[in-house]
């Protein structure tokens, strides 16, 4: 029988309004989620829209990926 997974997809952005993209942040999630059995399958750079006026700020999508047990 063929494996069987399940997805994840995560927004990371610095903040509501913008601001410089930490690694650390970026570091801090991915870790987070590979404690939980997620293994990142692409990150792909975004113009994520904010809930604060028009527009929108620079950000990721992280696409996780894990086994269905």
């Amino acid at each position: 029988m063929a494996q069987r997974y399940e997805y994840l997809v995560v927004e990371i952005r610095e903040g509501m309004i913008g601001g410089k993209m930490s690694g650390d942040k970026v570091e801090k999630v991915l870790n987070d989620k590979a404690g939980n059995g997620w293994q990142l399958k692409t990150l792909t750079a975004v113009e994520v829209r904010g809930r604060v006026g028009p527009g929108g700020t620079e950000g990721l999508l992280a696409t996780f990926e894990r086994p269905v047990p």
